[in-house]
């Protein structure tokens, strides 16, 4: 019988206790390190006053600059206002105006006050002349005012015409120029004699009647116009088809905020004709489709 194994009584060394335990630090390290952190804080205790009241002295600064900008564009405005007040023609004949109106509500109160009569007292200042012209000044605006909805194709014709009439500029200086060459041509050519009068005056007499234009003359199909007459009549016709297709605009514009029934201008056109006749008997039917209701 073989003997009996010894049993093991202690226990084997572990190989992890072999390795040394980092040693603590000294304490005259510590005592060392200390005095130094306490020296940082405080100079960052110290330091942070100093950058708190730096950054107040540059906020003082920008605000400074902005007030100094501030006053120097609000003087700027106000020359520029001063300025404009002087030479704006549109702006001074405003502020008359204003002040017109308000002396003559301030004449008619005082007037009203003291129970006098304020129209009368106001035409004691105004000659019949005056009185006569301002009266036809009324009228016409009354006129103008009352002529300003469409009547008819042919009262918006005259009023187109009255307006072309109206802005239309006649260069004189050229059409005097155009004249005078036109008599030095037709006297060197014999057709026209100049004959001084008694009182010194020159007179066009025409021998043969072929200067001065008649029903049956055609000179004028020779005529050339300037190149800046062309320009403007240009630029009118282009501002009436601007007018033109801006209204037609308008009226598409506010016929398109309801349903669309029309694949194009002429079926729109064509549709519009007939809800003027049918659109009284087919309402209550399109109604009933629209809410669910038709059988």
């Amino acid at each position: 019988m073989p003997p009996a194994k010894k049993r093991k009584t202690r226990a084997t060394a572990d190989p992890a206790e072999a390795v040394e335990a980092p040693t603590p630090p000294e304490p005259a390290l510590v005592q060392e390190e200390a005095p130094a952190h306490e020296e940082s804080s405080a100079a960052a205790a110290s330091d942070e006053p100093a950058a708190r009241a730096k950054e107040r002295a540059e906020r003082f600064r920008a605000l400074q600059e902005r007030a100094k900008t501030g006053a120097k564009k609000n003087l700027k405005e106000a020359t520029l206002e001063s300025q404009r007040l002087a030479t704006d023609p549109n702006l001074l004949t405003s502020l008359n105006r204003k002040s017109a109106i308000a002396q003559h509500n301030l004449m008619k109160a005082d007037a009203e006050a003291s129970g006098e009569d304020f129209e009368r007292k106001r035409a004691w200042d105004w000659t019949i002349d005056e009185s006569e012209r301002w009266d036809k000044r009324i009228k016409k605006k009354g006129a103008h005012r009352d002529d300003q909805a469409f009547q008819d194709y042919r009262q918006d014709s005259r009023k187109v015409y009255k307006r072309q009439i109206r802005d239309l500029k006649p260069d004189m200086e050229h059409y005097e120029k155009e004249k005078m060459a036109a008599v030095e041509k037709a006297a060197a050519s014999g057709g026209l004699e100049i004959v001084e009068t008694d009182d010194g005056e020159l007179v066009a007499v025409d021998k043969d009647g072929t200067f001065y234009s008649t029903a049956d003359s055609t000179g004028f199909v020779d005529n050339t116009p300037p190149k800046d007459a062309v320009d403007r009549l240009v630029k009118d016709l282009q501002q009436a088809e601007d007018a033109r297709l801006k209204k037609r605009r308008e009226r598409m514009g506010a016929a398109e905020d309801g349903d669309v029934t029309y694949i194009n201008e002429k079926n729109k056109q064509f549709n519009t004709k007939l809800n003027r006749f049918y659109n009284k008997y087919t309402a209550e039917i399109r109604d009933s489709f629209e809410r669910g209701t038709m059988i």
